[in-house]
């Protein structure tokens, strides 16, 4: 009978060893990313359809089955777009889940705040499109990554669409133009490759900062009805953008003498006003509006009409939840790179996602089998490049609905790289860092 009751007590603690075991391993087959993400106050009808687009394309990539089987988990936390809040998110949620593999802050001033911190805990912080601009210089910033574009690509974009509206960019001598900003790092960072251009082509660029979150602008179109500049770039977020879009018609400025930063050129920016925002321009990051995307079929067949969508149906395929799903997908696809080198089918940590995201190899056939057929361009990163991409579009609100409105646009390589060293160089001497050498570039 003792015999018995050992062997059973024996066959309990066997099964409890295979149950933790299992569970351990269902565990480690789990790649964990936070989500800090705002849907709240005056940047949540912004910030809540990126968030969406991202958390749905995390569930797309399961529905899938993994990154070669691997899982993603997830955790969002709220930030209201304050800078103190993302920090303490990031803090928080770093090191839950066995460390996340990597962080996209969705905040410049949060991007700022966190860069000295990356190193430190070797979790990559990927901006698209947002962020330091100089990051893309990654022998400097080795654990940042703006992908597919910094805010001087934005801002290049939009100045060569008005050069070629005027037959060149020698024509642009002698014009004003009028950059209004959210007074933040965010607003902040065109200004440099602005300046630049206005130096190159003699063009007067008038500089109007906005209190946030922007929605008192009485003040800065009183100036520009009095300057009669013959643009005006927009660098608002939030209910700052619609705010500007609704001065101008109330002061009669041409809507389509206006152009947005792609952080200024969504549905929520310009719906409410329909013809009232006719012919506002904005620079799309690649992707627009993208509803007829394979992207999008996928999501709402295999999650959506699953009954497990992050948002309403309706916004699925709009220009920020693209944009959300696009920031999914590259960080994704950092780790399915990390896989090819450090075991498939396997958990990444921090610094294997970081080679990942530094190796990326993109390629037209690799994003249409993804989905963003016709919606992005290809990507490759590396060592010296962390931005891997510097190509944009024009698209242009007709009343109803986003339209592409010129071809692609690539920004001046030779204005950009000279600038993105010369910050990172200046950064670099400021913290004491030495820039890295060949060596730490193939680790």
């Amino acid at each position: 009978m003792k015999l018995s009751k050992i062997v059973i007590a024996a066959a309990v603690v066997a099964a409890g060893a295979s149950s933790l075991s299992t569970s351990a391993f269902a565990q480690a087959k789990e790649q964990y990313i936070p989500v800090l993400s705002y849907r709240t106050g005056p940047y949540g009808p912004n910030g809540a359809p990126w968030a969406n687009g991202y958390v749905d394309y995390f569930k797309l990539v399961n529905a899938r089955g993994g990154i070669n089987g691997v899982k993603l988990i997830w955790e969002e936390c709220e930030t209201g777009y304050d800078t103190a809040r993302s920090v303490e998110c990031y803090e928080r949620l770093k090191g839950k889940n066995g460390g996340a593999a990597l962080v996209q802050p969705l905040s410049t001033g949060a991007t700022y705040a966190i860069t000295e911190k990356a190193p430190i805990d070797k979790i990559s912080l990927v901006t698209i499109g947002y962020g330091r601009s100089e990051a893309a210089d990654g022998t400097v910033f080795k654990w940042n990554f703006p992908l597919a574009g910094n805010y001087w690509v934005a801002a290049d974009a939009i100045l060569q669409d008005i050069g070629k509206k005027e037959g060149g960019m020698d024509k642009l001598k002698g014009k004003k133009i009028a950059l209004v900003y959210h007074d933040s790092p965010y607003g902040k960072e065109p200004i440099p490759l602005m300046q630049e251009r206005a130096k190159m082509h003699g063009f007067d660029l008038q500089l109007l900062p906005v209190t946030a979150p922007g929605v008192e602008q009485k003040a800065t179109w009183l100036q520009i009805r009095q300057a009669r500049p013959d643009y005006v770039a927009l660098w608002g977020w939030g209910v700052m953008n619609s705010t500007a879009i609704k001065e101008a018609q109330a002061t009669g400025y041409p809507r389509e003498k206006m152009y947005g930063a792609w952080w200024s050129g969504a549905e929520p920016d310009v719906k409410d006003l329909a013809d009232g925002a006719k012919g506002y321009n904005a620079v799309a990051m690649q992707h627009g509006a993208e509803p007829q995307s394979k992207l999008v079929k996928d999501v709402l067949s295999m999650v959506h009409d699953k009954g497990q969508g992050t948002g309403p149906k309706d916004e699925v395929g709009q220009v920020l939840y693209m944009r959300g799903a696009m920031s999914a997908m590259l960080g994704v696809e950092g780790i399915r790179a990390a896989q090819e080198r450090f075991g498939k089918g396997k958990v990444m940590n921090g610094e294997q996602v970081r080679w990942g995201l530094e190796n990326l190899n993109l390629t037209q056939p690799k994003l249409d089998a993804l989905g963003f057929a016709g919606v992005m361009r290809p990507i490759s990163t590396s060592c010296t490049d962390h931005m891997g991409s510097a190509w944009a579009r024009i698209h242009t609100w007709d009343g109803k609905a986003w339209k592409f409105t010129s071809d692609w646009l690539q920004a001046d390589e030779q204005i950009l790289k000279p600038l993105v060293k010369s910050i990172a160089t200046k950064y670099a001497a400021e913290k004491k860092l030495t820039p890295r050498t060949p060596a730490d570039c193939q680790s």
